[in-house]
């Protein structure tokens, strides 16, 4: 069927999601020019990788992780803006195919048995139509094979946005978000936190310290970016 899908692209051709360039043969969503100028976090499959000592102090984790490196004006942010606020759905199942790559050739996540999206509130996920972490643990599991546990771990408050907060700000605007809807389903599983984007950690930790409260739980992140000056 591949003669097809080249006749139909002749008439409506598929553009990168980044660049705006006309994809060709097996390239989806991104170009490979494209692709080969994401900042990836090369070093974060390992144990020890500055994702992990960023939560040092702060949350106890098994293991943390996280695909690109954000920094502003790039790819990165790109791929981010159009998942967030372009709904662009293909492109955040395909990233998260990328992230379950990673998490599957590291070997640190592979006693993980639940993924768990970061939760919108309901009224910001009606407006946005989407949740964009559970879009991105659906394409995980294309790669990484694990059962996602959606509608467990819920945001019970709404909160202002934390683009303009510092990371004081962020943590009192984020305490007690977050709640256990069903405990008992989570007791004694390694779940892994999947959110899109970690900045200062905030949301992450508000997320964790709800979880925490789950008899022998073990907790594992995972996020599309990072943000490398924070």
């Amino acid at each position: 069927m591949k003669w097809l899908s080249d006749f139909v692209g002749l008439f409506y051709p598929r553009a990168c999601s980044v660049c705006g360039a006309t994809l060709v043969g097996d390239e989806h969503e991104i170009c490979t020019s494209c692709l080969l100028q994401l900042p990836e976090a090369i070093s974060v499959p390992l144990p020890d990788n500055f994702v992990e000592k960023r939560f040092y102090g702060r949350i106890p984790l098994a293991h943390a992780t996280s695909l690109l490196i954000f920094s502003r004006k790039s790819n990165a942010q790109r791929i981010l803006h159009q998942i967030k606020y372009a709904g662009d759905e293909p492109l955040a199942r395909s990233m998260g195919r990328m992230l379950g790559n990673r998490l599957a050739a590291s070997h640190l996540f592979d006693d993980v048995d639940l993924l768990i999206p970061v939760p919108l509130h309901p009224r910001k996920e009606r407006q946005r139509g989407y949740n964009q972490s559970l879009l991105l643990c659906e394409g995980i599991t294309q790669t990484f094979p694990r059962k996602i546990c959606s509608g467990i771990l819920i945001r019970q408050r709404h909160t202002d946005t934390q683009t303009h907060k510092n990371r004081q700000q962020r943590l009192e605007n984020m305490n007690g978000v977050f709640t256990v809807t069903n405990p008992a389903v989570l007791e004694d599983k390694h779940v892994l936190l999947v959110d899109d984007v970690i900045t200062t950690g905030a949301t992450t930790e508000a997320c964790c310290s709800a979880l925490q409260t789950v008899r022998g739980i073990v907790i594992s992140i995972a996020s599309l970016a990072v943000a490398g000056d924070t």
